[in-house]
């Protein structure tokens, strides 16, 4: 069981991992608010995705809500994964954590640069950020712990 500062990284975790929850779930159920965000982070304008047409706006709000979707059952595995192995202190469980937000934040970020769209880039390290900091902070305590490893 985790103790000390590592606790306060744990629960850190939880409140961005909810973040991705909540996230994807407006995804979903406010498609509009979605379209705005992404308008506003991408062409300065609220309008400017509303403005494309109705067959673009209909397909980008489908893409949205699978993509919302993803996140969702991404941000489950997540809460699962800090609120049993990470919270008893199993190396699998900062090693699975580690390795999913890296396996989704270096295809996302290089495709989003590579397709021009930095602004999403810039979004993806500011919640890379929130999760590397507690990973960093408690790698001292996993790499200690004798409680789980990939075996």
């Amino acid at each position: 069981m985790l103790k000390g500062s590592a606790l306060f990284w744990w629960r850190w975790l939880i409140v961005v991992t909810a973040g991705v929850l909540v996230f994807g779930l407006s995804m979903v159920v406010a498609p509009g608010l979605t379209r705005q965000f992404f308008s506003l982070l991408v062409f300065s304008s609220a309008g400017t995705i509303g403005a494309l047409g109705e067959p673009a706006v209909t397909y980008i709000a489908l893409v949205h809500g699978v993509l919302g979707a993803v996140m969702i059952g991404w941000g489950i595995a997540l809460l699962f994964i800090v609120l049993s192995p990470f919270r008893r202190g199993s190396r699998d469980g900062w090693y699975t954590l580690a390795v999913s937000v890296a396996a989704w934040f270096i295809p996302d970020t290089v495709f989003s640069l590579w397709s021009g769209f930095w602004h999403n880039a810039v979004l993806n390290v500011v919640v890379a950020v929130l999760f590397a900091i507690p990973l960093a902070a408690t790698y001292p305590v996993f790499l200690e712990a004798d409680t789980g490893s990939f075996t």
